[in-house]
């Protein structure tokens, strides 16, 4: 896509978005269906899955011929990344949803031939949208986003997965005593808004393509490096543990999560 077009798709996915904040604002104190996934504490609600429906009609009706990867399963069954290929995550943070009715995203990637190219995050209670890519730079609603300090793992704050906070995968304990301080947000998009306003050094956590493909867009375009723990990249066909951090940041949290020398 020229720039022209990517300009209209991020116009597009902006307001894909905002309309479904909008729904889900609308309906925040209605009766809700909750079910269970893979545990308890993995939820899913009729809002989830509604706002999946209208956003992959949205996409459908613009893009017939893009394949959608949706959190609860109304998309395709994507095997590939050729082409435009849309992920949709339609309540990121779904048991911050159901108890606190406030810190929970909506979030979609565009990503063409495997390429992060468009991500938009909408942060639904705040009414806050960030959107973005490396043709467009990174925005606050309209206002532009800079790249954030590239602080050291001891000057800045962490945010973290809380198993593995819990367990101490990956030393989390060392790592919480080398930081600033540790955050556990429950939301991967809440997240993703932390590190791109700078009020967060890095991410740690174990994401499914559509937790982490449109913060990866913005996150990148700002300079910041998205992979694998281990420093492979990432495969967006599938889940994994992730590492999202500015520069200087990546090698302390290697040094101590993985016994990796600086």
């Amino acid at each position: 896509m020229d720039k022209a077009e990517t300009a209209l798709l991020a116009l597009r996915m902006r307001d894909w978005v905002s309309q479904a904040g909008a729904h889900i604002r609308h309906h925040i104190h209605d009766p809700l269906h909750v079910q269970t996934k893979s545990s308890r504490k993995d939820l899913v609600t009729n809002l989830d899955k509604q706002t999946e429906w209208d956003l992959i009609a949205a996409i459908r009706t613009e893009y017939p011929q893009a394949q959608i990867m949706g959190e609860e399963g109304s998309g395709d069954h994507v095997t590939d990344l050729k082409g435009l290929v849309f992920f949709v995550d339609p309540i990121d943070g779904t048991m911050n949803f159901v108890k606190q009715k406030y810190n929970f995203a909506i979030m979609i990637g565009a990503y063409i031939d495997g390429a992060p190219h468009v991500g938009v995050i909408l942060n639904v209670m705040r009414q806050e949208l960030y959107w973005g890519g490396p043709q467009l730079g990174v925005f606050k609603n309209e206002t532009p986003i800079k790249a954030v300090s590239p602080l050291s793992l001891a000057d800045g704050l962490f945010g973290i997965n809380s198993g593995m906070l819990a367990y101490d995968r990956y030393h989390s304990h060392q790592l919480f005593k080398t930081s600033a301080g540790m955050r556990i947000l429950g939301s991967a998009g809440i997240e993703y808004i932390q590190l791109l306003e700078g009020r967060q050094v890095a991410y740690l956590s174990h994401l499914a393509p559509w937790d982490v493909a449109a913060g990866r867009v913005m996150a990148e375009t700002l300079g910041m490096s998205v992979s694998r723990l281990d420093g492979h990249p990432l495969d967006m066909l599938s889940s994994g543990d992730v590492l999202i951090a500015t520069a200087p940041t990546v090698a302390d949290i290697r040094a101590i999560a993985l016994d990796q020398p600086r």
